[in-house]
């Protein structure tokens, strides 16, 4: 028997998946998850199947998990992950079976008005993997062939995980167009906030200062060169930006943490004519008093940054694979999924934690 013989009678033909059940983490209510046995995902003509390699545990799963994010249950929760493809839809020309890919937990509509005009991030009727209908905490997840995006062979599935979370720091760095000269204070060290601080620098910023009170975290801060951090736990940040712009306050400020006190930090220590980012989810049962003079006089310009969308997914992409931006930066320890319900108790209680994967379908 050739070569050629023993891979044609080993390899699967393409289209022979039959897998009916598959391994999930199914939230049922606050602080009810349980790793059960699900039908696996059934696929329109429209749409592939994947096999789940990587997971990341968002800031957002443990605020569905404790009933504060609004969202159906039951649900599969997770949607920042990576995996190969084991079956496709039969309108499905882009990908293949066996391709490694990810893919925007986004899904519009294409018919409304945000759809039609450029904005599917606004779609008015935007489903979300993971958040709104069936994500990656399982051994296999659907996705539309318009929202897969494919991966390069040498990348990893960990790194291919990170691709969802690096996408949307790319959006917020766009927005507030950080670039050459730029002193940028984020407010907030977890993984978003550290992301942003290596965003910044590859963007051109001169000077990155970062504002945290966990002390595991402003020790990751400056192993990752952060210029000057600032232990908020101990002073003023506000002050302390000052102190470090010769009193003029940031160009830009990201707040990254989403609650009331540092949102108003923020206010404070952006400059006259500078940006201030509203990256982080506060409560939105939440308000907070400003003075709309301080806007008007200072000429600030306040954006916000929901998620990533379009080019920003093939930018983190492109910067994880050129090895400019190494995830592993970020992440603190990888789980399986059975161990899921403790990570994301984890990732919400022990700050001292920055970054959890969970490893799926990996021996």
């Amino acid at each position: 028997m050739t070569q050629n013989t023993k891979d044609a009678v080993l390899k699967k033909p393409q289209g022979s998946f039959d897998k009916k059940e598959m391994k999930a983490a199914v939230t049922y209510g606050t602080q009810d998850l349980k790793i059960e046995s699900v039908p696996v995902p059934e696929i329109k003509d429209n749409e592939v199947l994947i096999k789940v390699k990587a997971c990341g545990i968002c800031g957002t799963d443990p605020h569905i998990y404790n009933g504060h994010f609004p969202a159906p249950k039951p649900l599969i929760q997770g949607h920042e992950f990576a995996g190969e493809i084991v079956k496709i839809g039969s309108s499905v020309t882009s990908v293949s079976e066996g391709d490694r890919v990810t893919a925007d937990i986004n899904i519009s509509c294409g018919n409304c008005y945000y759809c039609r005009t450029g904005q599917k991030l606004f779609c008015e009727n935007i489903t979300q993997l993971g958040v709104h209908i069936n994500g990656a905490f399982a051994e296999y997840v659907k996705a539309p062939e318009n929202n897969v995006y494919k991966l390069p062979e040498a990348m990893s599935w960990e790194e291919g995980a990170y691709i969802e979370p690096l996408a949307c720091v790319i959006r917020g760095q766009e927005r507030a167009n950080v670039g050459m000269g730029d002193t940028v204070a984020i407010i907030g060290a977890g993984p978003m906030g550290l992301a942003h601080a290596i965003m910044a620098k590859l963007n051109g910023a001169s000077k990155v200062i970062l504002s945290e009170m966990n002390k595991t975290r402003l020790q990751k801060a400056k192993e990752l060169g952060v210029d000057f951090v600032i232990d908020a736990s101990e002073t003023d940040p506000v002050q302390e930006v000052f102190n470090f712009t010769e009193g003029r306050g940031a160009d830009v400020v990201f707040e990254v943490v989403g609650a009331i006190p540092t949102y108003q930090q923020a206010l404070q220590m952006v400059r006259k004519g500078g940006t201030l980012v509203a990256y982080g989810a506060a409560p939105a049962d939440k308000v907070m008093e400003i003075k709309p003079f301080d806007i008007f006089s200072k000429e600030l310009t306040i954006v916000g940054s929901y998620a990533g969308t379009y080019g920003t997914w093939t930018k983190a992409i492109q910067l994880i694979s050129s090895k400019r931006f190494n995830p592993k930066d970020i992440f603190s320890k990888t789980i399986t999924l059975d161990q899921l319900e403790e990570g994301i108790k984890e990732a919400d209680q022990n700050k001292d934690t920055i970054k959890i994967l969970v490893n799926v379908n990996q021996d």
